[in-house]
């Protein structure tokens, strides 16, 4: 029993050498596992939904947009913080002249104003996309309209530290605002909704109304008229009025990537004391965007909707990303358009 033992486990070690050494007739070799690439996934910047621009600090996704109401008249001129909107809106009010709704999201201004008061015509800008509305105060009724809106009401009596008078201006054209503690106010959604839809890829575009153009007039009333006039260089419309720029406090002039003319109905006339914007239905519009003007309509179903603009084939018109004025001429007021000249061809027949 004693030599079998012995026998049986020296056969299990010189087996054991063997297959160490590859004996038993295998030719296999041997396979060694590699580990996989690791997967990267690029996530997109998120995208400011006033402009259509990157938003890659985020800025624009926390907070909800600033409308402040800011006045236009000879006396207020230049305003501070206009270059700054994403979105700037010039409405008819009493006497024929013009007032701003600017609103804020992607940028905060250090300072901006004069801030004025609220008219019937505001609460039908700001409904689409709620969050704060800055104002200096108001008539009853103007009052009682902005109330019903989804917003913050913040007025000089209860703004704080967030409005203040600029002693180098005589009342009523120095209330000025300070954009962060304005943006400290609340207001809902945060973000806002997109008030636009925007494109990068623009072709040739065949839909009828659709022109190459130079410049274009807002026939406000009197000095408050208003013309666009293209710059290919720098890709914006330049603002002047009465035939000179129209400048904010740096002295630079106002400039928009995308202009959005809306002719609308002002109830109770244009330029009447009470006088409302309609900003629901349908109506001509004209958007100049890329060096082009497209003429086409404005189609909004009800105050908490977003107008959508489409040209004359009934296709959405994109804007390109950048920040937009929009305005409100009534429709009795003439609007034009220069059409930039066409090529001359230099190919020989």
């Amino acid at each position: 029993m004693r030599v079998t033992a012995t026998t049986a486990a020296a056969a299990v070690v010189g087996a054991a050498l063997l297959a160490a050494c590859g004996g038993g007739g295998s030719s296999e070799p041997t396979t060694t596992s590699k580990a996989k690439p690791a997967t990267t996934t690029t996530t997109a910047p998120p995208v400011a939904p006033l402009t259509g621009l990157a938003d890659p600090s985020g800025a624009a996704q926390g907070r909800a947009v600033l409308s402040v109401k800011i006045e236009n008249t000879p006396e207020s001129r230049p305003q501070t913080g206009l270059d700054q909107a994403d979105v700037v809106w010039e409405e008819v009010v009493e006497g024929q002249i013009t007032r701003f709704v600017a609103m804020f999201n992607s940028q905060s201004p250090a300072t901006l104003g004069p801030i004025r008061s609220v008219r019937l015509t505001d609460p039908n800008i700001v409904w689409p996309v709620g969050g704060i509305f800055a104002f200096s105060g108001g008539a009853r009724y103007a009052l009682d309209g902005i109330a019903k809106a989804p917003v913050v009401l913040v007025d000089e009596s209860r703004a704080g530290s967030a409005m203040y008078r600029e002693r180098s201006r005589r009342a009523p054209h120095n209330l000025y605002g300070r954009g962060d503690a304005l943006f400290q106010k609340g207001g809902a959604p945060v973000p806002p909704p997109a008030l636009f839809t925007y494109t990068t890829k623009r072709g040739p575009s065949k839909a009828p109304g659709t022109q190459a153009a130079l410049s274009a007039r807002v026939g406000f009333k009197g000095s408050y008229a208003v013309d666009w006039t293209w710059d290919a260089a720098r890709g914006v419309w330049l603002r002047s009025t009465s035939g000179r720029p129209f400048t904010v406090a740096s002295g630079a002039q106002v400039g928009a990537t995308n202009v959005v003319i809306m002719a609308i109905t002002y109830r109770g006339g244009a330029g009447a004391m009470q006088a409302e914007g309609i900003l629901t239905g349908e109506g001509r519009a004209i958007v100049l965007t890329d060096g082009l003007a497209i003429e086409g309509r404005w189609i909004r179903p009800n105050q908490t909707t977003p107008a959508r603009f489409v040209d004359g084939a009934g296709r959405t018109i994109a804007l390109t990303p950048g920040n937009t004025w929009v305005e409100l001429p009534d429709v009795s007021y003439p609007l034009a358009v220069t059409p930039a000249p066409v090529p001359t061809s230099t190919s020989t027949p």
